[in-house]
């Protein structure tokens, strides 16, 4: 060998080694890790936690051809005035079901019992199950602080299975997922130990007609048992167009924007589109999935502005 091929296979040795430890830097990710398409499951401790949280954002990847959950991890039924049990249940899963029809996603309440639900490992392994049978690339949880026990169990129970979805030893029935979902917060307003921090906001008023018809569909809710909670079900129209109009300026379930989560939107539609956003979602990034670039945080949500 001379040391023309030698010096020629010393370069390419050298390019080979320079575009392997370059090229995990600068190329995207496999963001659709469990499939082809972008795939989200969002979990809520009642039958209409979900939509309320990510009504819009499932609207929108439901729209744009991608598949969506909602999971209720109770049945609802305590969650009444005047009804409960397995009357009431009946009905939530119902109006459950008719709001995830409206908007194009799938909705499956488990049969655990409203306020009594715990973080116990029989549940955990429900979550654990929802999420890899779904393939999940995006899982949804409310944050495990709320003034709810049901909801801060949810937290803590989506919180605790979002390791174990890729670990082969548990729950062997359903196979683990190939790595990990990236795991996002519901906004909400509470401050210890800890506010919220709204890492990603999308706004829906492209489909803001769509999140009231879901809260629509869940009767017993929006105009029963929540307006008689706030002393405020003699507020409630009885006409069913009358009182959707009421739902859908009703500052409380559907309010305008955060004027916390203005700089976000401004990071991404830019500061002129997002003066004029008047509702939107917000999520928090959770450190217990993957962790995500601001590239795979676009391309994972195509929604924003291009850059």
């Amino acid at each position: 060998m001379n040391s023309h091929h030698l010096k020629l296979i010393q370069l390419r040795r050298k390019i080979t080694l320079a575009l392997l430890l370059v090229l995990p830097t600068v190329a995207i990710p496999s963001l659709h890790a469990q499939g082809k398409s972008i795939r989200v499951i969002a979990f809520g401790a009642h039958p209409d936690d979900c939509d309320l949280g990510a009504g819009g954002l499932a609207a929108k990847y439901a729209a744009a051809g991608y598949k969506v959950k909602f999971v209720s991890l109770t049945n609802g039924d305590a969650g009444h005035q005047s009804m409960g049990g397995t009357e009431l249940a009946n009905r939530r899963r119902a109006e459950a079901s008719e709001a995830g029809r409206r908007i194009g996603i799938e909705y499956e309440v488990l049969d655990n019992h409203d306020g009594q639900l715990l973080p116990s490992l029989v549940v955990r392994e429900q979550v654990i199950r929802e999420i890899r049978q779904w393939k999940a690339d995006i899982v949804i949880a409310p944050r495990p602080n709320d003034y709810h026990p049901d909801h801060r169990y949810t937290g803590i129970l989506v919180q605790d299975a979002s390791y174990m979805v890729i670990v082969p030893d548990v729950v062997k029935d359903t196979p683990p997922l190939s790595s990990n979902p990236v795991f996002l917060y519901y906004a909400d307003r509470f401050k210890k130990p800890q506010p919220f921090q709204p890492d990603i906001v999308v706004s829906i008023d492209d489909v803001f007609d769509k999140k009231v018809d879901m809260l629509d569909a869940q009767v017993s809710q929006f105009y029963e048992w929540l307006p008689w909670t706030m002393h405020a079900l003699d507020q409630v129209p009885q006409d069913p167009a009358a009182r959707k109009k009421w739902l859908a300026n009703d500052s409380i379930f559907l309010p305008k924007v955060n004027p916390a989560w203005r700089k976000a939107l401004e990071k991404y539609y830019g500061p002129t589109a997002a003066a004029k956003i008047q509702h939107a979602e917000a999520f928090e990034i959770t450190e217990y999935g993957r962790q995500l670039t601001e590239r795979e945080i676009r391309a994972l949500f195509p929604f924003f502005s291009a850059k």
